[in-house]
C-alpha cells in the first residue's frame, strides 16, 4: 500500500501544479497566439481546473479508502460514503465533458476532436458504472460481514 500512497501524493502534486501554473498558463499563452480564441480562455480554464479537482476528489477518496483497509474498516458505511465520493466526481465530470462534447460537437468542422471527446465520454461513463458495480459489492460484502458478525 505505501507505493500507491506515494503515487497518489506524487499525482496529487502535479494536479495543483497543473491547476495553477501549467493550465493558466497555456490558456493565457493560447489567447494571446491566437486572438479570434481568446474568448475561450476562461472557460477552458475553468472546466480544465474542474476536472482536475474531481481527480483531486477521487485520490482523496483512494487515500481514506486505503486507511479504511489498513485498519481493518473497510466493510462499513464510512468506505461507502467515500466510494460515492468517487462516483459523484466521476458522474461531475462526465456531465462536463457531456457538455463540452456537445458544444465542440455543433460547432466542428473536422470530426476528429468531436470523436475524440466521444471516445473520453465512453470511457468516463465505463469508468464511473465500474465504480458503481463496486460500491454494490462494498454494500454487498459490508451486510454480509455485518451478518456474520451478528451470528457470532
Amino acid at each position: 500500500m505505501a507505493p500507491l500512497r506515494v503515487f497518489l501524493v506524487l499525482l496529487f502534486g502535479i494536479l495543483v501544479m497543473f491547476q495553477t501554473f501549467s493550465l493558466p498558463g497555456q490558456f493565457a499563452h493560447m489567447a494571446q497566439e491566437s486572438p479570434d480564441q481568446a474568448y475561450l480562455r476562461w472557460p477552458l480554464t475553468a472546466v480544465s481546473v474542474f476536472w482536475l479537482l474531481c481527480i483531486q476528489v477521487v485520490i482523496v477518496s483512494t487515500w481514506k479508502l486505503l486507511t479504511l483497509v489498513k485498519n481493518d474498516r473497510i466493510f462499513s458505511d464510512a468506505a461507502l460514503a467515500w466510494v460515492d465520493a468517487i462516483v459523484w466526481a466521476i458522474v461531475a465530470a462526465w456531465v462536463v465533458l457531456l457538455g463540452v462534447f456537445l458544444y465542440v460537437g455543433f460547432d466542428a468542422s473536422d470530426p476528429g476532436l468531436p470523436l475524440l471527446l466521444f471516445l473520453m465520454l465512453v470511457g468516463v461513463a465505463v469508468l464511473g458504472l465500474l465504480m458503481v458495480v463496486m460500491r454494490a459489492l462494498l454494500r454487498q460484502a459490508t451486510t454480509l460481514r455485518t451478518d456474520m458478525e451478528a451470528v457470532i
